[in-house]
């Protein structure tokens, strides 16, 4: 399933903004395990452990836009998927915010 969230940064900036929530969320869900790797300037997966569950997701950065793919999610949390996406939607939006107004450092 993917969702896209739509931005006006450049693609450096959109970048950092990405690294930085994605920092965020893996030092939130440390007890779970949390990782995010990039595997190229656009492209990173989020993999985390609930209950002995993988869970992963990925993030490609495109210009305007940065599209979540949570590919692996198992069928018994499958009814929380619309949770989880709300949540990075709403860690994105505060990411690029910050970005926006210089706050990246």
């Amino acid at each position: 399933m993917q969702h896209i969230i739509k931005h006006d940064l450049s693609p450096e900036l959109a970048k950092r903004a990405a690294e930085k929530a994605a920092e965020h969320y893996t030092a939130k869900w440390e007890k779970y395990d949390a990782k995010t790797t990039w595997l190229s300037d656009t492209h990173a997966e989020i993999t985390f452990r609930v209950k002995g569950v993988s869970v992963a997701a990925t993030i490609d950065m495109q210009p305007g836009q940065a599209v979540i793919d949570m590919q692996k999610v198992p069928f018994l949390l499958r009814p929380f998927r619309n949770m989880a996406l709300d949540v990075v939607q709403r860690m994105m939006e505060k990411w690029i915010a910050k970005a926006k107004s210089g706050e990246l450092g």
